[in-house]
């Protein structure tokens, strides 16, 4: 067995992910489920081999030095996949997410409508947010391709590594892999600045550098879009400030106030009748309200302008997953389960169906 033949296996079955783990066989996530492929259990000596087939001596040394690793595999047949190697009792075994073969379009993905209105702003700062695995990168490539196809502009994404190519529409693209093009995002972010982009992407910001660097290139005039892995909405606010010391937290608040366009924070969830998977959106928009909020450092008032933000596209988790059984896409459980304040679940679900 070989990572070619797994991925050709994960597209035939419609596969997000493909799961490398000694003990067991290869695992495909379908549809948001584990499900074991047929065969025999794999060795931490196979999953080795697998290893050596895909991966350079200069991505071994970093593996050896950081004990982890991220990097892209293309092959013709499959397309495009990001391999993830970490350690568990010392030895290496690989998670595979699988990337989109080409965008879809909004509504096939389930994208909130004012992701159009976001990819269509002049300049800001844009976050996109929520844990691994939600779609977080499909939403800033579909936004991506927004751009490429709707303005003439440059591009610039900084990735780790890169998921999709896009091609040259009516925007050029320039699209940098960290390992492969650049050393880190810092850096690189520093550098995106002299090469006169109009869109930055930043995959993930990872450090108080690279937020600090793309909050600046928001203030100058740039559209960035980046990623962030924090739970909620309100909470991405308090995730990038407090990355700062107390003595400069005061500045990033009045940076991002001035910068913040939106934030979404994304989940995936089950379809009612395990029918796929849809997503759930968490929406706080840079209102003057919420501005204010941000430099005056009352955070804890960002849910309730969420609260009573729909006019200005604005949603609490709470009312997404209303609206999602409500419509009949997830069932009252996973509602109350995924949920952060199930009361509200409870009170506004309608009395019938309770």
């Amino acid at each position: 067995m070989n990572i070619r033949d797994l991925l050709f296996s994960a597209r035939k079955h419609d596969a997000s992910d493909i799961h490398v783990l000694a003990g067991t066989p290869p695992m495909f996530r379908i549809h948001g489920d584990i499900v074991p492929a047929r065969g025999d259990a794999l060795t931490s000596d196979e999953i080795e081999r697998m290893l050596d087939e895909v991966v350079t001596p200069m991505h071994r040394e970093r593996l050896e030095r950081e004990w982890q690793l991220c990097v892209s595999l293309v092959y013709a047949n499959t397309g495009r996949a990001r391999l993830t190697v970490y350690r568990r009792n010392g030895r290496n075994e690989l998670a595979i997410r699988m990337s989109e073969l080409s965008i879809r379009t909004r509504e096939q993905l389930g994208i909130p409508a004012i992701v159009d209105d976001l990819a269509r702003k002049p300049n800001g700062l844009v976050i996109l947010s929520g844990p691994t695995g939600v779609g977080k990168t499909t939403t800033l490539h579909y936004m991506l391709d927004l751009i490429n196809a709707e303005r003439p502009s440059k591009i610039v994404t900084i990735e780790d590594p890169i998921e999709y190519v896009h091609t040259f529409k009516k925007s050029i693209i320039v699209q940098q892999e960290l390992m492969v093009d650049v050393s880190d995002f810092t850096t690189a972010l520093r550098h995106v600045l002299r090469q006169d982009p109009d869109v930055i992407a930043v995959g993930e910001m990872r450090d108080p550098e690279t937020i600090y660097t793309a909050l600046l290139a928001a203030e100058t005039g740039h559209l960035v879009i980046a990623t962030l892995h924090t739970p909620g909405a309100a909470d991405v606010v308090q995730r990038m400030v407090s990355a700062f010391p107390d003595g400069r937290q005061s500045e990033i608040r009045f940076v991002l106030a001035g910068t913040l366009q939106a934030v979404i924070s994304q989940q995936l969830l089950t379809r009612a009748a395990n029918k796929g998977r849809v997503m759930s959106a968490e929406i706080l928009v840079g209102t003057n309200a919420v501005r204010h909020h941000i430099r005056e450092n009352t955070v804890h008032q960002l849910y309730t302008e969420m609260q009573n933000g729909r006019k200005y596209g604005m949603i609490t988790l709470e009312q997404s997953l209303l609206d999602l059984y409500q419509s009949g896409d997830i069932t009252y459980e996973t509602a109350l389960n995924i949920a952060r304040h199930p009361d509200q679940i409870r009170k506004r679900a309608s009395r019938e169906l309770v």
